[in-house]
C-alpha cells in the first residue's frame, strides 16, 4: 500500500478512542484521509479490571474470551452487568464525541489504536467495521505482543505493527510519555 494512493483509493482512518485517536490523527493528517472512530470498552475480569475477558463496541458488538471466562469462573450475571455498564459509557461518549457521519460501506478502513495488549477491544472494533460493511480492514498499531497479532491476523485483511516485543506487559511501557487522553482532547482531535 503506497501512502500516496490511500487518498484516491477510498481509505479512511478509524481510531479507537481515546489513545488511538492521537495516533490516528497523526496518520490521517499524513495520508490526507478522513478520520473517524469506533467506540470500544473492555470488559474487565472481576477484581482485575485491566484483564479483558471481553469487549463491547458501538452498535452492540460483543466479544468474549470464553476460555478466560471459564478459567476464571466468571458468572454470566457479572458479565451481563459489565456489558450493560460499558454500553452506558459508550452511549455517554457518543454524546460527547458526536456520531460519525462517515459511511464505512465499501471503504478500506485502517483501524488504529495506540497499541494492543489482549486484543479484546480491537476484535470488537473489527466486528463493528465488518458489520458496517467495510470493504477491507487494515489493522495498524505501534506495538502488540506476537501471540495477540497471531490471533488477530485471520480477522483482518492486513496487519501493520511496528514492534512485537518478546517482553510485553502493557502498551504504556513502550512510550516515553503515556498520559491519559481526555475526552476533550479526543473531541478536539476529531474536529
Amino acid at each position: 500500500m503506497k501512502l500516496s494512493s490511500c487518498k484516491e483509493s477510498g481509505y479512511l482512518l478509524v481510531a479507537i478512542p481515546r489513545g488511538g485517536v492521537v495516533v490516528g490523527k497523526a496518520i490521517s493528517d499524513m495520508l490526507g484521509i478522513p478520520l473517524t472512530f469506533v467506540l470500544t470498552r473492555k470488559i474487565g475480569a472481576p477484581g482485575q479490571s485491566e484483564l479483558a475477558i471481553g469487549a463491547v463496541a458501538s452498535g452492540g458488538i460483543i466479544v468474549r474470551d470464553e476460555k478466560l471466562i471459564s478459567d476464571l469462573s466468571v458468572s454470566e450475571k457479572y458479565i451481563n452487568k459489565e456489558i450493560k455498564k460499558e454500553k452506558k459509557v459508550i452511549a455517554e461518549r457518543l454524546k460527547k464525541y458526536g456520531k460519525s457521519t462517515v459511511s464505512l460501506r465499501g471503504k478500506r478502513a485502517i483501524l488504529v489504536d495506540d497499541g494492543i495488549a489482549t486484543g479484546a477491544t480491537v476484535k470488537a472494533a473489527i466486528g463493528y467495521l465488518r458489520e458496517q460493511g467495510a470493504g477491507k480492514v487494515v489493522l495498524a498499531v505501534p506495538v502488540a505482543p506476537k501471540d495477540t497479532i497471531a490471533e488477530l491476523k485471520p480477522l483482518v485483511d492486513k496487519i501493520v505493527v511496528l514492534n512485537t516485543p518478546d517482553d510485553f506487559s502493557s502498551v504504556g511501557q513502550f512510550y516515553r510519555y503515556f498520559p491519559q487522553v481526555t475526552d476533550e482532547e479526543v473531541v478536539s482531535l476529531l474536529k
